[in-house]
């Protein structure tokens, strides 16, 4: 996945510009990304704090680990069973 060029805190201060009124095609202006860009970034980290939005990226890449955990398991349990003899 490609890496976002703003950081978890840039996007949660553009959130809150954003509330405290700055109009949207403005905020888009200004820090350089599209309006389509700026409301996928809305909808994934709209009420967040920064604390939320840092833990959210940890659960995020524990479940990436875990995600290229589990076929390697399930290979040593099939190659075991071969082993074995057992169907």
């Amino acid at each position: 996945m490609r890496k976002s060029r703003f950081t978890e805190a840039h996007i949660i201060g553009m959130l809150k510009e954003q509330a405290a009124g700055l109009p949207t095609s403005e905020l888009c202006r200004k820090h350089g990304l599209s309006p389509a860009t700026f409301h996928k970034l809305k909808a994934r980290y709209g009420g967040m704090d920064l604390s939320d939005a840092k833990r959210l990226k940890q659960l995020e890449d524990e479940n990436a680990t875990l995600k290229r955990l589990l076929p390697d398991a399930m290979v040593d349990n099939v190659l075991l069973k071969d082993l074995l003899g057992k169907p």
